[in-house]
């Protein structure tokens, strides 16, 4: 189709034909940064070590409780600093705990564990926090600042409890949190991902205040992007993986040789005969020593005893190595009595 060209005729103070435009209104001025991110970005441009929280897991029983207490305070070996200011040391740490704490009259810690294979629907009593930091952190200052970090975050909201780790190359801290608020009944503590981020950076500022640079920037912003895969591939993945394990545990114990009654038997007789102090040769071994008591030149005419009575095939070797001299004790060739070496003129 040809295109023509319309000619509108326009009126004074009349208009037919206005274009208008109803996207939204950009930004009137350049973007301003708080000095506050200003320098977070510079922090992210100088690569300061960043600083770790993550939640490592909880436990659901008191059972469990004090078996994390005895694991961060190492058995007894490490002190133990509680929220009211104490530092308690030694075996009955954790049970004292989880009686101070009243963890065995939380809510929902009498119903029933699930059996194997089935998801643990039970509320947490306590959540397990690490707070950690790279390598050559001063750990004082490390327990300093994750103490102020427990206090603004839990102190008379949640009983907590902590101890500093420095065996792993890179100091840091376990922290136990009690789940349950001490002073709100049906108040509980629950971990999502925007509270780790505020967590991260709250922790980040109590280490600087301890003189030490830290960051907590996400990890896109750093520029590491974790992709991650639809569920259904996921999940085929990891069946295909178990799948591969489930054959090779197969195809392992289907190499491995079979256990022979017979040998274990007869090694189970020979033990217990050594152990009576009696041994049977058995009737190979008594045949060939009747046939080496019977062979011509018996006993042996350098020792004058019996080759069994030195030890079965010993006493036989004794024997052939007597054979293979001459009369005056020379070795013997393959050809005859004549001592190998110079023939005679």
């Amino acid at each position: 189709m040809p295109k023509r060209l319309v000619s509108i005729p326009r009126a004074p103070q009349r208009w037919d034909l206005e274009i208008v435009s109803h996207g939204r209104r950009g930004p009137s001025d350049s973007i301003r940064l708080t000095p506050a991110q200003i320098e977070q970005v510079a922090r992210t441009v100088r690569r300061t070590p960043e600083v770790v929280v993550k939640v490592s897991g909880g436990a659901r029983d008191p059972g469990g409780a004090k078996a994390h207490f005895d694991y961060i305070d190492r058995h007894g070996k490490l002190e133990l600093e509680t929220d009211d200011g104490r530092a308690l040391q030694g075996k009955h740490v954790g049970a004292e705990l989880v009686e101070d704490w009243n963890l065995d009259l939380s809510e929902g810690q009498y119903r029933a564990k699930p059996s194997a294979g089935e998801r643990d629907r039970r509320p947490k009593l306590v959540h397990n926090i690490v707070l950690s930091m790279p390598v050559h952190t001063p750990p004082d200052k490390l327990l300093a600042a994750a103490k102020e970090f427990a206090r603004e975050h839990f102190a008379l909201q949640h009983r907590y409890a902590m101890a500093l780790h420095t065996d792993l190359g890179h100091p840091h801290v376990h922290l136990v949190v009690k789940a349950e608020h001490e002073f709100e009944p049906g108040k509980r503590l629950h971990i999502k991902k925007a509270t780790l981020r505020q967590w991260r950076e709250d922790f980040a500022a109590a280490m600087r205040a301890q003189g030490v640079a830290a960051n907590a920037t996400p990890a896109p912003e750093r520029g590491h992007v974790v992709t991650t895969k639809k569920d259904a591939i996921h999940h085929r993945l990891r069946a295909a993986a178990r799948s591969h394990d489930e054959q090779s545990a197969q195809a392992e114990a289907a190499s491995k040789p079979k256990d022979s009654t017979f040998m274990r038997a007869k090694v189970e007789a020979v033990a217990t005969a050594l152990k009576e102090g009696r041994f049977d040769p058995g009737p190979g071994k008594q045949r060939l020593l009747a046939t080496t008591r019977s062979a011509p030149g018996f006993p042996c005419p350098h020792t004058g005893s019996d080759p069994a009575d030195a030890g079965g095939f010993a006493g036989t070797r004794q024997r052939a190595d007597g054979h293979r001299r001459g009369p005056h004790g020379r070795r013997a060739n393959a050809r005859g009595s004549r001592p190998s070496g110079r023939r005679r003129p």
